[in-house]
């Protein structure tokens, strides 16, 4: 993305991500219009990915209550449920927080606002949907396997998560600058 927030740290080094849109167009022999066209659909697009994913989980999750076992789960399992629906909610909320902003700036011509906020807005729902996909994991883990290969299931998934999300990219990018 050519727009977003300020600037993000990565192993004690200060990793900025590109605002010029200006210098973006320019590079790429188009308008600052153009430029951020591009980056409400390339936004778009990750966000139908990310959206689907924390729905099928929240969905997921609005169901368990109702299973016969539910009522069997420990005040940890309860615990964990209750971050896992929690973080997957507020997933939800954030992912579907850009519409919103759109609809009530649409026609505005506040594209590089949007633009913004719709960038942080999905790394902050990146950021939750990670905490609900190890928590759930962590609840049915538990339930399965029992509480250490529970941990370290989550444990495993957090740092895919953490690595592949956020630590990859961060050095993709630092390495680029």
């Amino acid at each position: 993305m050519c727009v977003g927030s300020g600037p993000l740290r990565y192993r004690n080094t200060v990793v900025r991500k590109r605002t010029d849109v200006e210098g973006s167009a320019r590079e790429r022999g188009e308008t600052t219009e153009e430029v951020l066209d591009r980056n409400v659909n390339e936004l778009l697009q990750e966000m139908r990915v990310a959206i689907t994913g924390v729905q099928v989980l929240f969905a997921f999750l609005l169901t368990l209550p109702f299973q016969q076992r539910f009522s069997t789960l420990t005040d940890f399992g309860i615990a964990v449920y209750a971050l896992a629906i929690g973080s997957s909610a507020a997933a939800t909320t954030v992912f579907i927080a850009p519409v919103s902003a759109h609809r009530l700036l649409f026609r505005q011509h506040e594209k590089e606002r949007l633009v913004r906020f719709a960038d942080r807005a999905l790394m902050t729902g990146l950021a939750l949907l990670l905490i609900g996909i190890a928590s759930s994991l962590l609840l049915v883990l538990d339930v399965v396997l029992g509480r250490w290969p529970a941990i370290a299931g989550c444990a495993v998934i957090t740092l895919t998560g953490l690595t592949t999300w956020y630590a990859a990219p961060l050095a993709e990018r630092r390495g680029r600058g």
